[in-house]
């Protein structure tokens, strides 16, 4: 198998590279985490003007006809710079849901200015009992006359501060937990009784509290089917997971180069540390990580548009299992090489750290998806 990139996706990868060593030095990124979007605009722009809000999606949704390896490009070298503009809950996972579930008149509406830049989107699926259970909803969507009426509470919801719309998942039939009577609904962000209790996460994101108290919206809010929108969150999610992995990869690539610099200078008995065999062998543990979790997140972005949902199941947990041991190890390595300062928020080492970290913990952590793998196989 040819496993390497088209002239197309060189120049993809250039772009992407050219972008982060332009835009993202670590003192700039510092900057624009310290705004109150905690994003430029410009750069939205940029991303817009350079077709990657595009590139994943079909011709005949208005996209350039990309797919899961142009994600994982980009992705990839999001994670060398940190990059903080919502890519992932606007074209990953809100886009992909749209392109998957919606109408025509929907696409238009809001698949065909997102490509452009001139909107954003935001995922609101968690809650407080939630965990990592995607089927966990207790947010009810009440028919209200030929409308819906949506009470309940979500938490981290990434970007919600700064979408034009919030995709919700609500409850509209079924038990607790049960996958069937779940609903994707597309609800304006200043729609009246939605309230919003924005932070800062720990790798400088945002996300919000999000509070519905009896929000009404039409049947055209409706995206794809009532009653059946867990298999396109599923998929969506599995989506999210592969282009994390990717942008993890990244930043792996990053704390390693940054970790080896260090210890080529930093010196101890009148040596650089780099000098010292326990370091060297450190390294090359990190360096093998850091290949081991590529080549699973390369499966998985190969294997993500399988028709058979348990293969883009198990691709997308088996690759966050070895994303989160590489992770981790990467990590505390990088921060125990630096020494006590490697936590410090002047390093750039502690803030690669914490988006691995957060990475990890998102929709589902290495043991969660490990379980979930094992499922999956005694299940085949």
């Amino acid at each position: 198998m040819d496993l390497s990139l088209s002239d197309e996706q060189k120049q993809l990868q250039e772009a992407a590279e050219r972008f982060v060593r332009d835009k993202y030095a670590f003192d700039a990124r510092r900057k624009i985490a310290a705004t109150e979007r905690g994003w430029l605009p410009e750069n939205w722009a940029q991303f817009a003007e350079l077709g990657w809000l595009g590139m994943a999606f079909s011709e005949e949704d208005g996209g350039y006809g990309g797919g899961p390896i142009e994600t994982m490009i980009v992705m990839e070298q999001f994670g060398k710079g940190l990059v903080l503009e919502p890519f992932l809950p606007t074209v990953v996972l809100g886009g992909g849901m749209i392109a998957r579930a919606g109408s025509a008149a929907q696409k238009e509406a809001l698949l065909a200015p997102m490509i452009e830049g001139k909107k954003q989107f935001a995922f609101a699926w968690l809650e407080r009992q939630s965990r990592y259970n995607l089927a966990d909803v207790s947010l009810k969507a009440t028919k209200e006359g030929t409308g819906w009426s949506l009470s309940g509470h979500k938490g981290v919801v990434y970007n919600a501060a700064s979408a034009d719309e919030i995709i919700v998942l609500a409850r509209t039939g079924g038990s607790a937990r049960e996958p069937k009577g779940l609903t994707l609904f597309v609800v304006d962000a200043k729609a009246k009784g939605l309230s919003r209790r924005d932070y800062p996460t720990q790798d400088a994101l945002r996300a919000s509290e999000l509070t519905f108290d009896k929000v009404s919206v039409g049947a055209d809010a409706v995206l794809g089917k009532v009653d059946e929108a867990f298999p396109v969150v599923e998929e969506a999610v599995d989506r999210a997971i592969v282009a994390l992995c990717a942008e993890a990869t990244g930043c792996m690539d990053a704390i390693n180069a940054g970790t080896l610099e260090y210890i080529k200078t930093r010196k101890q008995f009148g040596v650089p540390i780099g000098k010292f065999q326990v370091l060297q062998h450190r390294m090359v543990d990190c360096f093998t990580n850091a290949q081991e979790a590529r080549s699973m997140t390369l499966m998985a972005s190969l294997k993500i548009d399988d028709k058979d949902p348990t293969v883009r199941a198990k691709a997308a947990s088996g690759a966050k299992v070895q994303i989160g041991k590489s992770g981790k190890f990467c990590g505390q390595s990088a921060v125990q090489m630096h020494g006590g300062m490697g936590v410090t928020d002047e390093m750039a080492v502690s803030h690669y750290f914490k988006r691995l970290t957060m990475i990890d913990l998102m929709f589902g952590n290495q043991q969660h998806h490990l379980t979930r793998y094992s499922n999956l196989a005694m299940a085949a």
